[in-house]
């Protein structure tokens, strides 16, 4: 049995990590900003240990490290910028270093190692060459774009009017995952650091043109989704980091080999774009960005593969 420290254990990488972690039964140290909130309050009823954590407060991290064998490590720029993403995500490698941890699984970006020029992209890589510089045994995991967030933001709002609006073209294909399949990976890695030491590892679950997810959709939510492509100048206008993004994906796109990844890990129970689309409340989900629409919105956000209009639990 292993005990793990999660950071960014309330946010959707983290909890899906703690989780399947959880499950597999080792013990799970959740490491939060918030230890009172409702996520943390999930996790503890779920048989987690929550600690409070701050990526700003060196002495936190280096107590909630002490005495765990492993680390699953998530950095973000929400709320921050991208130097201070790098600077809390080398203080998390540091940490884990003076606490002698058996093994540490980050998890970053597809292609954030091929000079992409996208700039959260980049920030990550400055994170994994940290690692990589560091006395820790680590893997590296690196989810393609996020499924989770085709259900809320600007995409939910869009599907509130039969719409499904992406910025890129109807038949370029996108490789996807959902958070679920991530902290299901990330709890495969951790509990085979021997096999998985020292290796950087792409993920994706499915890959799907936004054509072929309309129509997806449109199966599971059971009225006409019409893909809709969103101007790069309009995303532009939003973030010069996410016009970035959607250029590199359309450009030069994420090649990953999802058959391999399936054949290679069957015991994470990858989940297509449909199986997810297929799980997700979509009258309540539609419902909600309906009562929503008209609230004033905060300002544009995005994660490590995706866009978002409201704040991400990548946050936690």
């Amino acid at each position: 049995m292993l005990t793990v420290a999660v950071s960014g254990a309330t946010g959707a990488q983290g909890g899906a990590t703690a989780r399947a972690l959880l499950k597999a039964g080792h013990r799970v140290r959740a490491l939060t900003r918030q230890p009172t909130s409702p996520a943390a309050d999930a996790l503890r009823s779920l048989g987690a240990e929550v600690r409070h954590a701050d990526f700003g407060d060196r002495a936190s991290l280096d107590a909630a490290l002490a005495g765990a064998d492993s680390l699953f490590a998530v950095t973000t720029p929400f709320g921050t910028d991208l130097a201070t993403e790098v600077r809390h995500g080398k203080a998390l490698v540091d940490a884990a270093a003076v606490a002698g941890l058996g093994h540490t699984v980050l998890t970053s970006v597809a292609h954030a190692d091929r000079g992409t020029g996208v700039p959260h992209y980049e920030s990550k890589y400055l994170v994994e060459q940290h690692l990589h510089s560091s006395e820790v045994s680590w893997t590296i995991i690196a989810p393609a774009a996020f499924m989770d967030n085709y259900a809320s933001g600007w995409t939910l709002d869009g599907l509130r009017e039969g719409v499904f609006a992406w910025p890129m073209p109807a038949d370029r294909p996108l490789a996807l995952i959902p958070a679920v399949d991530i902290g299901a990976f990330a709890a495969h890695v951790l509990q085979r650091s021997a096999e998985f030491a020292g290796r950087r590892i792409d993920i994706a679950s499915d890959q799907r043109t936004p054509a072929e997810m309309a129509e997806i959709l449109t199966g599971v939510i059971g009225s006409v989704i019409n893909h809709r492509r969103v101007p790069l100048a309009r995303v532009r206008q939003w973030s010069t980091d996410l016009a970035a993004m959607f250029a590199y994906f359309t450009n030069v796109g994420l090649d990953l080999d999802v058959a391999g990844l399936r054949r290679d890990y069957p015991e994470v129970g990858w989940h297509s774009f449909a199986d997810w689309a297929a799980a997700q409340d979509w009258a309540t989900l539609r419902s909600d960005a309906t009562a929503n629409h008209a609230r004033p919105r905060p300002e544009s956000r995005c994660d490590a593969s995706g866009i978002d209009s409201r704040p991400q639990p990548e946050q936690g």
